[in-house]
């Protein structure tokens, strides 16, 4: 337990400092150790909980919180912090009018280093409260590292044949189809694409979050064939998918208004399917058994220029569900190894590969928007489950609980509840 004692009852605070950065004034490639000092204020434990949390989870700090301490009166002892080895110490208190002042402090250079004033919306402990708080966080880690976090998002997810979403941290697992399968996120986070099979029809849906309303983007009969993996580009205007038939399955692309389906690949009776736009809409990747293996292609977004990107001849290993990241550098994908399957890495620039897992079954990778971490489905407990691993570090953290969950999606950043 820390208690923290004022230097002097008459020091004054310096204004904040503009435009820096923890990182950017200390560098180094050693995460920064920081303090989230008590909360003062309604609701302050759990409010510096959910930031310690959420700073945690971001794999970039070592957090120190002192939830458990008495909060000081007085001004900050940076001689304490010195002597702790702490680069930021975070102080917040709760306002009168209900909004949260969160201040960032230097200890080396023993300055004011950040401050900013947060609403918090709807009732405390709420789907909207903790929302708005993970944005907190998110923006504190921006002052830290000069990146916005991604405690405020959300990973939609299958679950008992429904879509499902549930926070970044694990919490309001929710419900938002009453049936469904392969969910992926509009780029404004606030509807899901996604598939249905039945008898009759196994049509490309599309689900509002705030209202629920659904819209069939696609009506493909059953008898004749499936429509499945729908990504929507991010421009918002298209939605790309796999239509499979008796000849074989192949991407096509649609505006998300409606209207006719383009063809996009030609595989000769092959397979082409499992689509991944890059962020800057301009190509894709996608699986295809076209010359014999199951690889991971990348072609122009109209489908010409297609280029193989994994690496293997036919007979090696199988790689699938391809995934690209936010910053355009790496496709996240499943790879077929020692009779299970692991994730992997692969650079669009050179093509060279780097193992992300390697315990137990894990498949279906998809992005956090900070092209650092991704969201899979695993079997490491016995179960099959929702897992966030960071890539760099490779340490994971299980999302969901219960029956069996698995096709999770990342979303954008968000900026309230959907």
């Amino acid at each position: 337990m820390l208690r923290v004692s004022a230097l002097s009852a008459s020091a004054q605070q310096p204004p904040p400092v503009s435009g820096l950065t923890l990182v950017g004034k200390f560098g180094g490639t050693e995460k920064l150790k920081i303090i989230v000092d008590p909360v003062k204020g309604a609701n302050g434990d759990s409010i510096a909980t959910i930031i310690s949390r959420d700073l945690d989870y971001s794999d970039r700090f070592l957090v120190l919180s002192t939830s458990n301490a008495p909060a000081s009166n007085g001004p900050l002892n940076y001689a304490l912090f010195t002597q702790l080895g702490v680069q930021g110490v975070i102080e917040a208190s709760v306002m009168p009018s209900g909004w949260l002042r969160v201040e960032l402090h230097d200890v080396n250079n023993k300055m004011l280093l950040q401050k900013g004033d947060f609403p918090l919306p709807g009732s405390a402990l709420g789907k909207d409260w903790r929302m708005a708080l993970h944005g907190v966080s998110d923006s504190i880690e921006e002052w830290l590292i000069g990146q916005r976090g991604i405690a405020q998002t959300r990973i939609a997810y299958v679950r008992d044949g429904r879509v499902w979403v549930v926070d970044s941290d694990g919490a309001n697992p929710t419900a938002v189809t009453p049936r469904g399968i392969s969910p992926n996120w509009t780029p404004n986070g606030r509807a899901l694409v996604y598939n249905i099979v039945d008898a009759d029809v196994s049509p490309i849906m599309l689900t509002d979050l705030a209202t629920g309303a659904q819209r069939a983007l696609t009506n493909m009969r059953s008898s004749v064939g499936q429509d499945y993996g729908a990504v929507v580009t991010p421009d918002g205007r298209s939605v790309v998918f796999t239509r499979s038939a008796p000849q074989g399955a192949e991407l096509y692309s649609m505006p998300l208004t409606g209207g006719a389906a383009q063809r996009l690949t030609s595989s000769r009776g092959k397979d082409s399917g499992q689509p991944a736009v890059s962020p800057d809409g301009r190509r894709m990747a996608f699986g295809s058994t076209r010359a014999g293996n199951n690889d991971i292609y990348v072609a122009d977004i109209d489908g010409a220029n297609v280029e193989l990107l994994t690496p293997g001849g036919a007979g090696e290993k199988t790689h699938n569900t391809p995934d690209w990241s936010p910053d355009g550098k790496f496709v996240a994908y499943t790879s077929g190894i020692g009779g299970t399957q692991q994730i992997m890495l692969v650079s669009v620039r050179d093509q060279t590969t780097r193992q992300i897992t390697d315990q137990s079954r894990n498949d279906d990778p998809s992005w956090a928007p900070d092209s650092r971490h991704i969201v899979l489905t695993s079997l490491r407990t016995g179960t099959s489950q929702i897992w966030v691993v960071d890539t760099q570090s490779g340490k994971a953290r299980q999302l969901t609980r219960g029956s069996a969950a698995r096709l999770s999606a990342w979303s954008p950043r968000l900026s309230g509840t959907p």
